[in-house]
């Protein structure tokens, strides 16, 4: 990285992270919180080994209800590590095994990723690489990552931005994520299966939160509106109220709630969605994030 002045991602702090710590609350280089191989993405991600998932820690959002607080914020757990170090990482990653290579939370640390991807590749590094963000993200970063990334797996998580900014203290998010969706779709474009495993293409996400079914329904008509069958849409219900979240999403998703938005898909036409049972908004699901394999 030439310039040091980070405009990674929407808060555009101009950090100079060689020497201070940016919004995200991370330095210059990446910090890794765990390594693994990860059985609980979607199943076209999973394969009979799993996904190559690595857990940045850190992160551009502030989302009051986040289940990976202790590495999402600073001072929380990872371990820092070189640009060589992650592209061996990666290689590692492939000689397990994985179906993918899975970048969760990486917006921050994406010119390092994309240094560690030239260097990887010069190793015979090919897997496919995922990119799975908070769908808070910047064109400009995002179009350096053309050529880099194969599958983009971003979140969109609100319709309104109020709710985003209560929640997540992301101002504009609806208008910043979506423009960022259509960047990624004009990235890797329709989807593409081998064997019932995706190798190039896009999953959104959507988790719906508690009293906000209304937002989820808008954000499916945008999302059907704007791509119809030519992604993969996940909804989600897995949501875990954590400590003092607001009043408003302090329960657990009701079943009429998930259920009725689902059926808001399938009405609309959606044919490729996923979809969680009531047993997966369980704690334990929650990765262990204790350094492994770094």
């Amino acid at each position: 990285m030439k310039n040091f002045e980070c405009l990674m991602c929407p808060r555009m702090c101009r950090v100079d992270r060689k020497n201070q710590f940016g919004y995200c609350g991370e330095g210059l280089n990446p910090r890794i919180a765990l390594v693994s191989l990860h059985k609980w993405e979607e199943p076209c991600l999973v394969g009979n080994n799993g996904a190559g998932t690595i857990f940045f820690s850190g992160c551009s959002m502030r989302c009051c209800y986040c289940q990976n607080v202790e590495i999402s914020q600073r001072g929380g757990f990872g371990i820092e590590v070189t640009i060589d170090r992650l592209a061996e990482i990666f290689i590692e990653q492939q000689n397990r095994g994985a179906e993918n290579l899975d970048l969760v939370t990486p917006t921050h640390f994406s010119e390092q990723i994309i240094e560690s991807l030239k260097i990887a590749r010069k190793e015979n590094f090919m897997l496919p690489v995922v990119y799975n963000s908070s769908g808070y993200e910047n064109i400009e970063t995002l179009e350096k990552l053309r050529g880099f990334v194969d599958i983009f797996l971003p979140d969109l998580k609100y319709y309104s931005d109020s709710t985003a900014e209560e929640f997540s203290n992301a101002p504009n998010y609806f208008e910043t994520a979506t423009r960022a969706i259509k960047k990624m779709f004009e990235l890797v474009g329709e989807i593409e299966l081998r064997n019932g495993i995706l190798k190039r293409g896009m999953i959104v996400r959507h988790l719906i939160l508690p009293n906000h079914r209304k937002e989820s329904l808008k954000i499916l008509d945008w999302l059907f509106e704007n791509f119809q069958n030519k992604i993969f849409v996940s909804i989600m219900r897995q949501y875990v109220p954590m400590k003092n979240v607001p009043s408003v999403i302090s329960r657990r998703l009701t079943t009429f709630e998930y259920d009725s938005v689902v059926e808001h898909a399938i009405k609309l036409g959606f044919e490729n969605i996923f979809v969680q049972e009531k047993d997966s908004a369980k704690a334990e699901f929650i990765p262990v994030f204790d350094g492994t394999n770094i």
